[in-house]
């Protein structure tokens, strides 16, 4: 979708606006959302960040997905100057504007790192949010010690983008997520957090993220319920296993179970054909024994979703092709 495209929709009659889920967890969906509450959603994140009518908000993602087109909504509510550039990897290669407001994936972020360049553009940047993806412990600490504000968000396309976010660097940096203003969090009996946001939703939305909750009202996320391998009684979270991954330098497993005949799950390493294997067992070495897996897949390339996420689903299907 282009971003005229996106505003004729948005400044036609209806009441509503389309859009779609990534499809990380499963098949892509459509849902209608309400404008009035895009609205309200973006005016609680400029709130947060302290935006300012007339500064610059750069839209580099997709408007295929939630979070561009609520940069677009953000522009919109606090007249915002916005500056539209391609959806590339490198989205500061030809900027020159001083940008205060940008939303990125983590892919983009770590690639503007690698150019002298687009690293100072990066850091120039006096709110910077990430989402769509996993922040590792190596790209967080490339960003400690930015001088403007790095921050990671929670939400997804239910919550019209984010409902909190946490800061990455510097001295407030921390683990725990700040609702935005207006919404409140809690646990369900299983322990996924729930959110209750009246301006966004008329009801509790219960997600599918085992959290923990603080007692100011902050949470941390520890994984999603569908990625816990129960493995001969053993709960083993696959976020867990792929952050440790992450601390041993292995940057492309995703991991996935397959059924078993003696302990009901086993775990499952997909991993790329090119990983260095000495590495990777030695990784593998080092992680608790039910954390190791039962067999590895080599593939071409782990299956994402079109917002740069692990396709759980598909990553599933091909561990469970073991099974014959």
């Amino acid at each position: 979708m282009s971003l005229s495209d996106f505003l004729k929709e948005w400044n036609n009659s209806a009441d509503t606006v389309l859009v779609h889920t990534s499809g990380s967890t499963g098949a892509p969906k459509t849902l209608l959302v309400e404008k009035r509450r895009m609205l309200a959603s973006a005016r609680m994140t400029c709130d947060f960040l302290n935006l300012q009518t007339g500064q610059t908000a750069l839209l580099c993602m997709s408007l295929d997905y939630i979070g561009a087109k609520m940069m677009v909504v953000r522009a919109i509510e606090r007249n915002l100057r916005l500056i539209e550039v391609e959806p590339t990897g490198h989205p500061l290669a030809n900027i020159s504007d001083a940008i205060d407001f940008a939303a990125m994936v983590p892919l983009q972020v770590y690639n503007s790192l690698q150019e002298p360049d687009e690293r100072k553009k990066l850091m120039n940047i006096r709110n910077l949010i990430i989402g769509g993806g996993a922040i590792d412990n190596s790209l967080q600490s490339e960003l400690n010690n930015f001088p403007n504000a790095v921050w990671s968000t929670y939400g997804m396309t239910e919550t019209l983008s984010h409902i909190a976010l946490r800061r990455l660097n510097g001295p407030l940096a921390s683990e725990w997520y700040t609702p935005l203003g207006g919404v409140s969090v809690g646990l369900s009996a299983n322990g996924c957090l729930t959110i209750d946001a009246p301006h966004l939703s008329d009801s509790t939305l219960i997600t599918n993220d085992i959290a923990e909750l603080n007692s100011t009202g902050g949470f941390r996320i520890l994984g999603r319920a569908d990625n816990v391998i129960n493995s001969g009684g053993v709960k083993i979270q696959i976020e867990e296993v792929e952050r440790m991954l992450l601390d041993y330098g292995i940057d492309n497993v995703a991991v996935s179970c397959c059924s078993d005949e003696k302990f009901g799950q086993v775990v499952v390493f997909v991993t790329t054909r090119n990983t260095n294997d000495k590495a990777l067992n030695n990784a593998i070495s080092l992680l608790p024994k039910y954390w190791q897996p039962k067999h590895i897949v080599k593939v071409d390339a782990i299956p994402m979703a079109g917002n740069g996420k692990i396709a759980r689903g598909e990553v599933r299907r091909i561990a469970e092709r073991l099974n014959g």
